[in-house]
């Protein structure tokens, strides 16, 4: 029997003349529950309701908005082991207690913990190495992901019973059940040797899969994958493009899209930038996915740009018009296909071991990252030092560099040849 249910996060006025943050669960046949978050927002409009999350301009929206996430959390595993392993729905009593068993609200009960267990270590993992390391949302949302997959794939996983046919078989659950690619799944098992890793360390996993288990995974390595950037004179035609005033949205999400191209920054940190991060002939950032503070110099296009909504009213002092990343990749594959966009971009990959090939124009496949790969291939064909490069982008070593390098020699190539119609 699956479990069906709904929830939301509501928001309940307090004496205090503050709103209390709610999960409000209602399962098939069962009144609603509601579940204390334990937070509070001065007003209604610091809440989304769209979103179920708070608003960036209130305070501590990060804090607040990160516990509404493992909140969901779990309520999803709590769902998802009733569904696997009790094959049924709970009741609304049990997914109370399950909820405050999950949260550490029972104070008079005693929790049997069983360290063989692969989920009861694993949420201890994910507890301390997100606190530790500070885990953004989407980090926490990826282990979720991992974790559901276990939970389907073996819903009684014990350390004791982990072995190389266990994981291989796991494998296989995700290539053939899943349809997953082998880049996504090579991606799932660096989670699961992380988690192993780190159980191995703290005396839970007495085994070596972290370190011995390496299935073949073709194209996991991802040299089958095309890098997609704009070429310079891509980049001149969307930056000189006019657009009608209609699609004044457009014009905005394509100002933030250049000036990634121009600066490096990743589009996170561009759509966070503050007028204050601005001084005479650089910014200073601090990224948000590694925490690295950055000087990046500008120049007479990221200039420009910044120069040109220097008076606009932005919420937080903000610097430039971003939105949601979601919603300027929408407007990107917009913005590239009045561009004319329409070289063919090919998608190789693999499930398993069936290869698959899939050609779109460049419109289709625009997304922001496309701008942070602009710049490392400009700045190589122009010349600059790949050390140089890094200190602008913020990548750890110029490993990372191989494949823009690699796309340069043969722009190189091309080129030369042309000397051969002469």
């Amino acid at each position: 029997m699956i479990a069906q249910y709904r929830y939301k996060f509501i928001m309940h006025a307090e004496r205090s003349g503050s709103l209390s943050l709610r999960l409000r669960v209602t399962l098939r046949g069962e009144r609603p529950l509601d579940f204390a978050v334990g937070c509070s927002v001065p007003s209604r409009d610091d809440f989304d309701d769209a979103r179920m999350r708070v608003r960036t301009s209130c305070a501590r929206a990060i804090d607040i908005n990160s516990k509404l996430s493992e909140l969901e959390t779990h309520l999803t595993d709590i769902m998802s082991r009733f569904e696997h392993v009790e094959k049924r729905q709970p009741s609304r009593d049990e997914l109370l207690n399950a909820l405050d068993t999950a949260t550490g609200r029972i104070a008079n009960r005693t929790v049997v913990e069983d360290t063989d267990d692969v989920f009861f270590v694993f949420d201890k993992f994910v507890s301390s190495v997100g606190t530790q390391n500070q885990w953004t949302n989407a980090t926490r949302q990826k282990f979720n992901a991992l974790k559901n997959h276990l939970t389907v794939f073996e819903p009684m996983l014990k350390f004791s019973k982990l072995d190389e046919d266990t994981l291989q078989r796991f494998v296989t659950y995700l290539s053939r059940t899943q349809k997953m690619r082998n880049t996504t799944v090579a991606k799932q098992l660096g989670f699961l040797r992380w988690f192993l890793r780190w159980s191995s360390q703290h005396g839970f996993y007495s085994g070596t899969l972290h370190e011995t288990f390496r299935p073949k995974l073709k194209g996991a390595n991802f040299e089958l994958k095309e890098v997609v950037f704009l070429t310079l004179d891509e980049l001149q035609t969307v930056e000189t493009h006019v657009f009608s005033a209609d699609k004044a949205h457009l014009e905005r999400a394509r100002d933030v899209f250049v000036f990634c191209c121009y600066t490096g920054l990743r589009f996170s940190d561009a759509a966070k930038l503050k007028r204050s991060d601005i001084h005479d002939d650089y910014i200073s950032v601090v990224t948000k996915k590694t925490s690295d503070r950055l000087r990046i110099e500008l120049n007479m296009h990221s200039r420009a740009i910044l120069d040109k909504y220097r008076d606009a009213e932005l919420p937080n002092e903000r610097a430039l018009p971003a939105i949601s990343n979601q919603k300027t990749n929408d407007y990107l594959k917009d913005i590239g296909k009045e561009c004319e966009l329409n070289d063919i971009v090919r998608d190789v990959y693999f499930i398993g071991n069936e290869r698959i090939e899939e050609t779109h124009p460049k419109h289709e496949v625009l997304s922001t990252h496309c701008a942070r790969r602009t710049f490392v291939v400009t700045a190589l064909q122009l010349g600059v030092p790949a050390e140089v490069i890094t200190r602008w982008t913020g990548h750890s070593d110029l490993k990372a560099m191989k494949p823009y390098i690699a796309i340069v020699d043969e722009l190189k190539a091309k080129n030369m040849s042309k000397f051969d119609t002469i």
